[in-house]
């Protein structure tokens, strides 16, 4: 199995196969002899970014291996529909039974890098760049970032564990802007001594997030208009990020205020799908 491929990453495919195969492909093993061999192809129904074809070693390695698998495009390429993603030649039985794992790790993958791809292509001639965001699937959260970056975006943190980012519920615990912020330089643990970020949603929080000498400011839920008020009011003291309600019909707007960085979650949560069929064929 690929040494590149994340303990986290294996078991996602590992919990997918028996999720789907269980005991065993009933259809096929009364359907197919179990020594015939046959070869199938991965093809492109529409255009799309790709991404997960790194999933296809292992998923059939799982599986008992088979003879041939040759990729003829990687995770980033851009396909027109038609397109043929790759080929894979071996048992009949073990191509088909990982038929549904494989296109719905590719379909789901490369849709999000998809609309990645769009996202990062409003922002185009700015300085501005597109991050994603902590809203993806449940266990599938490495796979959907990567997916995301294939796209042309850049990945915000993988999780809680390797930046400091202080939201409103933060500042209400913590007792105020200034006081999150001097509470998690001081606190020595990883990351205090890195870049700290915080949301503020009010212009007297602003004044004290920079006061308190903040590094990067998480401005949500503002109108373009306002974004640039408040990027010029910030003035390159602090790294900008915006957020909240931006779509693809408005992202040029905001990128446009001088921000540093727009987050946009409805990359990995409302990515749709892209269609990629599997055709076999016998030998």
């Amino acid at each position: 199995m690929p040494n590149s491929l994340h303990s986290e990453v294996t078991d996602v495919i590992r919990r997918a196969l028996e999720e789907d195969i269980g005991s065993g492909d009933v259809t096929t093993a009364a359907c197919v002899p179990a020594d015939r061999q046959a070869r199938g192809y991965f093809i492109a129904r529409e255009n799309l970014v790709l991404a997960g074809t790194k999933l296809l070693a292992p998923i059939y390695e799982m599986r008992g291996g088979v003879d041939e698998l040759t990729l003829h495009h990687m995770d980033g390429d851009h396909l027109h529909e038609g397109v043929r993603v790759a080929e894979v030649l071996g048992n009949a039985r073990t191509l088909l039974e990982c038929e549904r794992v494989a296109l719905n790790f590719l379909q789901r993958l490369s849709g999000i890098a998809t609309l990645a791809h769009e996202y990062a292509s409003q922002v185009e001639g700015t300085p501005c760049k597109v991050l994603d965001t902590r809203k993806t699937t449940p266990g599938l959260r490495r796979l959907e970032k990567a997916a995301a970056a294939a796209g042309g975006v850049v990945n915000h943190r993988m999780g809680l564990f390797d930046a400091i980012l202080i939201k409103n519920n933060h500042i209400a615990a913590a007792g105020g802007v200034r006081q999150a912020i001097e509470n998690a330089r001081q606190s020595g643990l990883p990351h205090s001594s890195q870049a700290i970020e915080i949301e503020v949603r009010t212009l007297d929080e602003l004044h004290e997030a920079l006061d308190a000498r903040a590094d990067h400011l998480l401005l949500d839920n503002l109108s373009p208009m306002q974004a640039a008020e408040w990027v010029r009011l910030i003035n390159h003291r602090a790294k900008v990020e915006l957020s909240g309600g931006i779509t693809l019909d408005s992202l040029r707007n905001y990128a446009e205020t001088g921000a540093d960085f727009v987050s946009a979650g409805a990359i990995t949560h409302s990515a749709r799908a892209v269609d990629l069929s599997f055709r076999l064929e016998l030998l």
